[in-house]
């Protein structure tokens, strides 16, 4: 038996949606002779009489309502595919998968990316807040499909993109005298008791080496591994300290002042992505988005960062 073919299908689906040969043809773009044809020959090959002669129009049969339910299916697949094909082409499909250094992960970031969601509608995410050497890890292994992390970045091999830097800050608790102050200074923490990052951080040592070129004696008695902890210690009026810029902005107003900090510290992180695959088209939209409105806020710094009081 001969195979029958898209075209008579195509012509079968049209007739039926159509409900005359003339409409039929304009659907297709062919003429009403060939539509005619294209139909003769399906029902000549299914061995059924799909369409009756009613007056000057056809009617289908109850055999040609069915069969109609089975093309109706495939065609509906294969608009699908399609559509998923369009969604693909338009970076709008799948699940992106994101590790980001706790800094971003606790309220930038997925601001950004919540934002970048809602024009792909299409589009999941799977989100994780870990630290960098785990940041690392994880896009390594091909666990995520881009991670932010704080440089210099272990592996050199490991594809990445440098984003703008940002400078860190000082963070105060509310009502310490030092919050009349537009800008901080080394000397400004002589004496003060700090809450620090953890020793071996990049953070750390960066932070250290300026108090320790400019003879400042801190009183250390917190370290943390989290930025967030440091903060919400800051809060309590514990103490004070030296703060990534995205955290302090979490905290400004939550019992934590802010303030510009002089000589310029910057938190300095990069995009990366696994180093087995090319990296995804909509994880690049990503970073481009995250690149730009870092950009953005690099701009609209913080008042007075130029002022020493």
């Amino acid at each position: 038996m001969a195979r029958i073919n898209s075209r008579q299908v195509e012509a079968f689906r049209a007739m039926m949606l159509s409900g005359s040969v003339t409409e039929a043809a304009k659907l297709m773009a062919v003429t009403q002779p060939a539509v005619s044809r294209l139909l003769r020959d399906l029902q000549a090959l299914l061995k059924m009489e799909l369409f009756e002669r009613r007056g000057t129009g056809l009617v289908p049969t109850a055999a040609a309502t069915a069969l109609y339910m089975e093309v109706e299916r495939s065609f509906v697949g294969l608009d699908r595919i399609t559509a998923a094909a369009e969604e693909i082409r338009g970076r709008r499909t799948g699940t992106l998968r994101i590790a980001a250094l706790p800094a971003l992960a606790n309220g930038y970031l997925p601001r950004l990316a919540g934002h970048f969601l809602q024009e792909r509608p299409n589009l999941n995410l799977a989100f994780f807040g870990v630290i960098s050497p785990i940041v690392i890890d994880w896009v390594l292994n091909a666990q995520c499909d881009v991670g932010f992390a704080e440089v210099p970045i272990a592996h050199a091999g490991l594809p990445s993109i440098k984003l703008p830097a940002l400078p860190r800050v000082a963070v105060l608790p509310a009502g310490h005298p030092h919050c009349a102050k537009t800008i901080l200074v080394p000397r400004d923490f002589e004496g003060e008791t700090f809450i620090s990052l953890s020793s071996g951080s990049t953070s750390r040592h960066l932070i250290d080496q300026i108090f320790h070129r400019e003879d400042v004696r801190r009183v250390l008695r917190v370290e943390t591994t989290l930025s967030e902890i440091m903060c919400g210690m800051v809060s309590s009026g514990l103490g004070v300290s030296i703060c990534d810029p995205f955290t302090a902005r979490e905290f400004d107003g939550r019992g934590v002042v802010m303030r510009p900090f002089t000589p310029r510290i910057d938190f300095e992180f990069a995009a990366v992505f696994p180093p087995q695959r090319s990296p995804s088209p909509v994880a690049l939209d990503l970073v481009e988005s995250v690149r730009q409105a870092l950009e953005e806020l690099g701009r609209a710094s913080i008042p007075g960062e130029t002022d020493e009081g």
